[in-house]
């Protein structure tokens, strides 16, 4: 089984801080193999460019793909972009593009605590 992780997870596992993601989702971590989007990185850099994180995308990347082998989606953007075109429940370019990349592959699960992410698709994990 494959499942996608959303940032704020990706920072929690990076931040050792397993006690913030939900007893559910903590399942596929340790069963799945773990993907995630590359808008996922955009989405650490912009936060570490806005102080919310102390680290670069490109080490969090690397502790959790260590840590976790957690792998970056390699689907052809153009087929996540078709996609993502039709998620209009959010104007968040980063939630819209990381729910696409999940429908790509398959309708896969998603392991997100954002309410709006878990209101609109039906495979978050939470």
């Amino acid at each position: 089984m494959i499942a996608y992780l959303d940032t704020h997870v990706v920072v929690w596992l990076a931040q050792g801080d397993p006690s913030r993601i939900s007893a559910k989702a903590k399942a596929p971590l340790e069963a799945a193999d773990l993907m995630i989007s590359p808008m996922v990185l955009l989405e650490l850099e912009y936060l570490r460019e806005v102080n919310r994180i102390a680290f670069s995308s490109r080490e969090i990347f690397l502790k959790v793909e260590h840590e976790f082998g957690l792998r970056l989606c390699d689907l052809p953007f153009h087929r996540v972009a078709e996609i993502a075109l039709d998620e209009k429940w959010t104007r968040d370019p980063f939630d819209r593009t990381i729910v696409a990349q999940a429908k790509a592959n398959g309708l896969a699960p998603l392991l997100s605590a954002d309410s709006d992410i878990r209101d609109h698709y039906p495979r978050v994990i939470w």
